[in-house]
């Protein structure tokens, strides 16, 4: 990641996550972003880590690529956490022309990445990457653009009991 920091240092406190130096940046990389990679990135509430939209805490549970005529799509499925979300999200990237999946276990199934750290989304000049960092690895990814659903989740758990 270039802007995202998984390990900073914040009032002398080490190994905070932050989000910080990617959000000052983000009017300026925005106008060179596709339409659907723009709109994710600069939702309010994509980074506000206790909100119920953010991607942070979310858990990769299914991956899906799709194929026609030459052109590659993908959809990703982020299942919610039962304490902080509402909604599952899905993630379909269109025109993907580069994939890369690094998971920590070395299996290189997107099974081992686990829950969401968080993600960065940036211009590229076949559309954006979108590279998100997880428990279990990182899934990083070349696109013409991406769209995003919350879709809502049903949770057996009711927030805030044990």
């Amino acid at each position: 990641m270039r802007h995202i920091e998984l390990n900073a240092t914040v009032d002398n406190i080490s190994g905070v996550i932050s989000a910080e130096a990617y959000l000052e940046q983000l009017p300026r990389l925005t106008p060179s972003m596709p339409t659907g990679a723009r709109t994710f990135a600069t939702d309010p509430m994509h980074y506000e880590f206790l909100g119920r939209r953010c991607i942070k805490d979310l858990t990769v549970n299914d991956l899906a690529v799709r194929g026609d005529d030459g052109r590659i799509d993908l959809e990703l499925t982020l299942g919610h956490n039962c304490w902080k979300h509402d909604d599952n999200l899905f993630i379909t990237y269109t025109g993907v022309s580069s994939f890369e999946l690094r998971s920590a276990d070395g299996t290189g199934r997107w099974t081992s990445l686990h829950s969401v750290i968080l993600d960065e989304i940036l211009p590229h000049e076949r559309g954006c990457s979108h590279e998100i960092a997880c428990h279990g690895g990182t899934l990083t990814l070349v696109a013409r653009d991406f769209s995003t659903a919350w879709i809502p989740a049903h949770c057996t758990n009711q927030r805030g009991q044990l």
